[in-house]
């Protein structure tokens, strides 16, 4: 009778019940919240992902600029389906250092989450120069104008933005930004110490052009990452590496 009476009284009065009821959400929320503050990240650390190198981070930059987004998505779902058609399904740790992540849920055009390395240099640059020479029923436009010279003299600002919201670039990834850019886009220049902040970063005349480097190297070095970093065969539930 009691407990009937107290109902009552809570549902006839508007203002009593909107105060418990927010009073409960708080608490469900705060269960919720709280202990993630006792952790590093929410994120599982996978062995063999790192920060986006000068020339890439500059190719994805072009990559959104130009709205690439808008046809790709870069995210492979749990599904059979998905799986055959692009391989493993995505992991969060793969875009831990995107800002924004580039998943998407729209596609014109097939993802991209594991591009890396599926196609040749040569056919990433003639696909983006005239789409339909390698693939007759593209509906994509040209991107020609890509073989203007990159700028980046900025390039430095670039990774000191990332690493204020919480990318690891050091300061001597920093301070070698321009350097280590001109080294992956030229291969016969020494690479040893662009390879020791980048690890298996891939050095590459990626436009296949003498000269100037390129928004074309720039971009077609982000794609032939994609999906490259970490070695699937050594990821499963029980196996990912915690850190």
């Amino acid at each position: 009778m009691l407990k009937r009476f107290s109902h009552a009284i809570i549902e006839r009065n508007v203002i009593l019940l909107g105060v418990l009821t927010l009073i409960t959400v708080s608490i469900g929320g705060l269960v919720q919240i709280v202990p993630l503050f006792a952790v590093e990240t929410t994120i599982e650390r996978v062995e063999g992902v790192r920060p986006y190198t000068p020339l890439e981070l500059m190719g994805r930059n072009i990559y959104m600029r130009e709205g690439c987004y808008n046809c790709h998505s870069q995210m492979v779902r749990p599904l059979r389906d998905e799986a055959e058609r692009y391989g493993h399904y995505s992991l969060a740790a793969e875009s831990m250092y995107d800002h924004p992540f580039q998943w998407g849920s729209k596609r014109t055009g097939p993802d991209l989450a594991r591009v890396g390395g599926r196609y040749s240099d040569s056919w990433h640059v003639l696909h983006l120069r005239d789409p339909r020479s390698v693939v007759p029923e593209s509906i994509m436009p040209a991107y020609g104008f890509l073989d203007r010279p990159l700028r980046y003299d900025d390039v430095a600002d670039h990774l000191r933005t990332l690493r204020a919201v919480g990318v690891p670039y050091t300061e001597a990834m920093i301070a070698s930004a321009v350097a280590d850019l001109e080294a992956q886009a030229r291969p016969e220049r020494d690479g040893t110490a662009f390879a020791g902040r980048y690890g298996r970063a891939r050095q590459a005349n990626f436009d296949e052009e003498d000269g100037p480097v390129t928004e074309m190297d720039a971009l077609v070095a982000y794609l032939q990452m994609l999906g490259t970093l970490v070695r699937f065969g050594d990821v499963t539930p029980d196996r990912v590496r915690q850190q």
